[in-house]
């Protein structure tokens, strides 16, 4: 629709010398342009986040400091938790989110090739690996080697999870060590009574006494367990590399809160609250 303009009424035939003179008031259509830019729409004030299991505590902690920083006031954050493998598949098939962290580089690089994320991921902090026991220790585990004895209760997760892509890197590690000797992964492996969907169910099913060991992050030995639990140390030349990875989906709803709080997890406050809950922290 163009906009119809009438500088002046016609002119009367008597008494009036000029148009636009005898004191008459122009009228001009004011309708809108077809195709004029409308007013931006504002970000919504929710930010969802999917992250990995092992960020339950820290994550939680952030989502009720974060609010109250200028920058992201009256936010509410949804967060959701899980593997970060079944995570990106829910990705994948259309969930919304604004955020996804994954647990390892290999789930975020999956995302990133199915156009899932915008910018670069980066890694914000770090983990390692513990063998968790339950508290009574029935089976009498003291050292790594018990691990590959016949007859150990083992729990794990599926080789994609991220937890479990570390828990076969470090075994592959252990059976290149003279001390454990080839093919003790495997003697490990075959103790492995069932496969979890993330770290947090191998941490319950060992607390309870379900089972006798887990591979789990050191993260996962908060104070809210401790009293359930022991722990056999890792040696860090055994260690996988395991690290946090964050980005912007290419769907966020809020392109531009969505950075300010990644920029928040890797700024002095988020990670003392990552450091808090036992991640291995950049800084």
């Amino acid at each position: 629709m163009k906009i119809v303009r009438r500088t002046a009424l016609m002119c009367m035939p008597l008494g009036i010398a000029a148009c636009g003179t005898g004191g008459s008031t122009p009228t001009v259509d004011v309708r809108p342009v077809i195709g004029a830019s409308p007013a931006a729409t504002p970000e919504p004030k929710e930010l969802v986040v999917l992250a990995a299991s092992s960020l339950t505590d820290a994550f939680n902690e952030m989502a009720d400091d974060f609010p109250r920083r200028p920058e992201a006031a009256g936010l509410r954050l949804i967060l959701s938790f899980g593997a970060s493998t079944q995570l990106r598949i829910q990705l994948e098939q259309g969930a919304p989110a604004d955020i996804y962290e994954s647990a390892d580089d290999a789930q975020m690089q999956l995302a990133v090739r199915a156009g899932l994320m915008q910018g670069t991921p980066t890694v914000f902090a770090r983990n390692r690996l513990v063998v968790v026991l339950p508290k009574e220790n029935r089976a009498g585990l003291t050292t790594l080697s018990d691990l590959g004895k016949p007859g150990i209760k083992l729990v794990a997760t599926v080789r994609d999870v991220p937890v479990g892509n570390y828990t076969y890197q470090t075994l592959a590690k252990m059976a290149a060590d003279p001390q454990y000797g080839a093919g003790f992964d495997q003697k490990v492996l075959a103790n492995v009574v069932s496969e979890e969907a993330n770290v947090r169910q191998i941490v319950t099913k060992v607390q309870l006494g379900e089972a006798d060991a887990g591979f789990v992050y050191a993260s996962e030995i908060s104070p809210r367990i401790t009293p359930d639990v022991k722990t056999i140390e890792i040696p860090e030349r055994l260690q996988a590399a395991a690290e946090h990875v964050i980005g912007v989906t290419r769907t966020a709803r809020a392109p531009v809160t969505a950075p300010r709080f990644i920029d928040y997890v890797h700024s002095p406050a988020g990670q003392t609250i990552l450091k808090r809950h036992g991640f291995i922290t950049l800084a």
